[in-house]
């Protein structure tokens, strides 16, 4: 048994694991790379194996690094299942269709042919068919599979695939709990393999609690400036967990009311997405909705569809507050936004997510003086703060506790979704303290799982 390691390696996107047993060949995820222009353009490069030979896909969950590359698959022959857990499917539904608007402009503006079209994406979600965590299904003879609660985002899962006598664990994006809405994430008994990530590999975050303390000063800061603070968030689970946690600030008078804008329309499918399974909440967030409280609906919150509201809100010059897509400033209503107000000191950039090298993101975290946008350089005189707590990786420290659990110890640990540096800080983490030999592996490279 061979597993081929086709994207996320000594990078953090572009998610895609090809195992093959000589017999069977499936993918664990089959995702877009992201960052700088020569990150997206490699998305139009071929895969390094034949889609037609493909006899199914295991996703791990809906973020576009994990399940963006989905309709290409099948524009190229890929006519198997794909498997996930139910608010998965749904999630991937919207985002897909949302990310080909994004791949149609880049296409556009570089000259490059487009990949697949509406109809292809139409195709591949209907490919889906779904389990809910802990019900083991056999997707092919001889291959046994189990979702586990990854804790990362809604519908997460950790992967554990039992064949030729072997069990491989794909980690997936680990969750930073305790976050609102979402159940801690699942440990595993027993790997021979693990495939891990290492996102925050080198990093450790700032406790739960002085997140909340300091999403509360900084919206107070906000308020005491008059002017517009901006977050740019993902649609789903950092936009959620934001509206939950304000509306708390809110309902308690920790804060004064101020107007909240969702200024996504992705967001606001994707939240009805969260309505649709509250089975898979937290116990608090269960008992809110047992009392009446939606916690997803309060006076001073509105969403934002039109593209003429959108632009309202930039003509209202009160103290507010804007939440829009992307999360790392790459594309969405949040870049018009920052374009608008990050030249006046009266700002406030708030940056919730990890961001990839060679996005604006990056480029606004590391505290640039001046960035492009649209084309036109803008002059960053806003107030920048970062709460690393709110990312939904686990850090160093949780990453390392979340392998110590296995009751069995994997053989090996091969370590993706991490830039060099956090994974190599994780490897000898791990080889040190759990004693578990570690590798990174380089992109296209082939190991055999039979040593």
């Amino acid at each position: 048994m061979k597993i081929t390691f086709c994207g996320a390696t000594e990078r953090v996107t572009g998610s895609n694991f090809l195992v093959d047993t000589g017999e069977i060949k499936f993918l664990v995820d089959c995702g877009i790379f992201q960052g700088a222009f020569e990150d997206t353009k490699e998305n139009w490069n071929d895969f390094p194996y034949d889609p037609k030979e493909i006899d199914f896909v295991l996703i791990t969950h809906s973020h576009l690094d994990h399940i963006g590359r989905l309709p290409i698959l099948y524009k190229k022959g890929f006519t198997g299942k794909v498997f996930s857990t139910p608010p998965t499917k749904d999630f991937c539904s919207i985002f897909l269709r949302d990310n080909y608007n994004i791949m149609m402009e880049f296409a556009q503006n570089n000259g490059l042919e487009l990949l697949y079209d509406e109809q292809d994406i139409e195709n591949v979600v209907s490919l889906f068919e779904t389990y809910d965590y802990y019900k083991e299904f056999s997707p092919i003879d001889g291959v046994q599979i189990k979702f586990f609660d990854a804790g990362h985002i809604l519908g997460s899962a950790i992967i554990q695939i039992v064949l030729d006598g072997k069990t491989l664990v794909f980690s997936g994006d680990l969750g930073n709990p305790p976050v609102p809405i979402l159940r801690d994430t699942d440990f595993i008994e027993k790997a021979d393999y693990l495939i891990m990530e290492s996102t925050y590999g080198n990093k450790i975050h700032a406790p739960f609690e002085d997140r909340r303390l300091k999403l509360e000063r900084v919206i107070e800061e906000s308020a005491a400036k008059g002017g517009a603070l901006l977050i740019p968030a993902f649609a789903m689970e950092r936009t959620q967990e934001l509206v939950y946690e304000i509306n708390e600030l809110i309902a308690s008078s920790k804060i004064s009311k101020i107007p909240v804008y969702i200024d996504s329309p992705l967001a606001l499918k994707a939240t009805e997405i969260y309505k649709k399974y509250p089975k898979y909440f937290d116990s608090e967030a269960l008992q809110l909705l047992k009392k009446g409280k939606d916690f997803f609906n309060f006076p001073e919150l509105k969403f934002i569809n039109s593209i003429e509201e959108s632009k309202e809100i930039d003509q209202d010059s009160s103290n507010k507050i804007i939440i829009a897509g992307a999360g790392m400033s790459t594309g969405g209503r949040i870049i018009y936004h920052e374009k608008r107000y990050l030249p006046e000191p009266s700002t406030v950039l708030l940056l919730v997510s990890f961001q990839v090298k060679g996005t604006l993101g990056r480029k606004l975290a590391e505290h640039a003086k001046e960035v492009e946008i649209k084309g036109e350089r803008v002059p960053v005189n806003a107030q920048i703060e970062i709460i690393d707590s709110y990312s939904a990786h686990a850090d160093q420290a949780r990453l390392k506790y979340w392998v110590s659990k296995f009751l069995s110890k994997p053989k090996k640990i091969f370590l993706v979704h991490g830039e060099p540096e956090s994974s190599d800080a994780l490897l000898h983490i791990i080889e040190d303290e759990e004693g578990i030999e570690t590798v990174i592996p380089k992109f296209k490279e082939t190991i055999n799982l039979s040593n």
